[in-house]
């Protein structure tokens, strides 16, 4: 299945009805006077989470989204209907960009959230409401209004708790495997995974957390290098980011230099997010000799400057995973009963997250504004490139 995190979409809500003018006409009733009913409002378009999607992949085949319109009015003082709204099903994480003038209209965060994003028309009135004593024979009605038209851009943000951080080939996807149900690609080569996973890791029977695993960041990704400035806004909605540190890369690159130009590209992304809470998380341990290991993965430590959580693992094997896990979901459940019982550390929380989505944000807007642009450039040299945002699109089976 195809994993699509952008789409773009046209929505049309409805026309209200127009009112009508009529005149009461029936045997034995002369002079009846105006009886023009009045019309119904045009249906709204709304956008709803629901936790049964997980992709925008509808949407690249469905672009178009029209709700119905409103009834006119009829004589004998008859009402016309009302159009229906129509609810049109997106994924949980979901944010709604106004691609025209670039504003964030809304973000869908939790399951059956609504977010209007087309407005009705209003009715027309009928010439009923325009009778008076002066005024027996009104022959004028209200307009009915016409329903809004907007291009949307839809945008998909991965709602987990902790999100694997680190280069590429740095054994994200083999921990994701070995602590979760999730099964992604898996190889020894660099930008195995193309596309973010998601895996539910259980530690009982009603505890768990969501885990998400994004492509392996490059030098230079905050501003589009590789597949990273596509998919770091993943990060922005986790709670906790593991930073994944090859200790023993393949290329005999530097681990020190690799962490370091990863936390600089997450600064270059969003302050915000580069001193979210982090952990260190040095993977494929085993792959070193047991003399050397211990005091090779304290130089690591010591040259990045490291005072926070450390853990050594080996995914492939399953060593120090558990530790791992469950010291995370300490933490997590910590950090959950804070934010209930802390009024101030809950709006602490809160301010950094919104703080941190207006970055992503303002970095999507840079994006789309950067596009148009080019778009506009293409056209006036007569460039006839059919690029578009589908050639993204990769083709992968989805488990859950």
């Amino acid at each position: 299945m195809q994993f699509v995190d952008e789409a773009s979409i046209t929505v049309a809500a409805g026309n209200g009805g127009s009112g009508c003018v009529s005149f009461r006409r029936e045997k034995y009733v002369p002079r009846g006077g105006p009886d023009g009913g009045d019309g119904g409002h045009g249906g709204s378009v709304i956008l709803v989470g629901d936790e049964s999607l997980n992709t925008l992949i509808d949407f690249k085949f469905q672009r178009f989204h029209k709700a119905p319109n409103g009834q006119p009015g009829r004589g004998s003082q008859m009402n016309g209907r009302k159009g229906e709204d129509l609810f049109v099903q997106v994924p949980v994480g979901t944010t709604v960009i106004d691609v025209e003038t670039l504003e964030v209209i809304g973000d869908i965060t939790a399951v059956g959230q609504e977010l209007r994003v087309a407005q009705g028309g209003r009715r027309g009135l009928g010439n009923v409401h325009f009778k008076s004593s002066t005024n027996r024979t009104p022959r004028q009605s209200v307009p009915s209004g016409e329903g809004e038209r907007r291009e949307l851009r839809l945008e998909l943000k991965l709602m987990a708790d902790v999100g694997l951080l680190g280069m590429p080939n740095a054994g994200k996807s083999t921990l994701i495997r070995s602590v979760s149900a999730a099964r992604p690609k898996v190889a020894d080569y660099p930008f195995t995974t193309l596309v973010p996973n998601l895996g539910v890791v259980k530690l009982g029977l009603h505890e768990h957390f969501v885990m998400a695993d994004v492509p392996g960041l490059i030098e230079g990704a905050a501003d589009g290098a590789g597949l990273g400035l596509r998919f770091l806004k993943h990060l922005t909605r986790t709670r906790l980011l593991l930073h994944v540190i090859d200790v023993a890369p393949f290329d005999e690159s530097d681990p020190v230099e690799s962490a370091e130009k990863i936390i600089h590209e997450l600064e270059q992304y969003s302050p915000t997010l580069a001193e979210s809470p982090r952990w260190l998380v040095l993977n494929k341990c085993d792959l070193v000799d047991d003399d050397a290991r211990e005091a090779m993965l304290e130089r690591i430590v010591e040259r990045l400057n490291w005072d926070g959580p450390i853990f050594r693992i080996s995914a492939i094997a399953g060593q120090g995973t558990d530790e791992l896990v469950q010291a995370v979901h300490r933490w997590l459940v910590e950090q959950r009963r804070l934010e209930q019982d802390d009024e101030d550390f809950a709006a602490h929380t809160r301010a950094i997250r919104e703080r941190m989505e207006a970055e992503a944000v303002a970095r999507t807007e840079a994006r789309l504004a950067f596009m148009a642009g080019r778009q506009r450039r293409d056209v006036d040299s007569g460039d006839d490139d059919d690029f578009d945002d589908d050639d993204f699109d990769v083709e992968v089976e989805y488990k859950p």
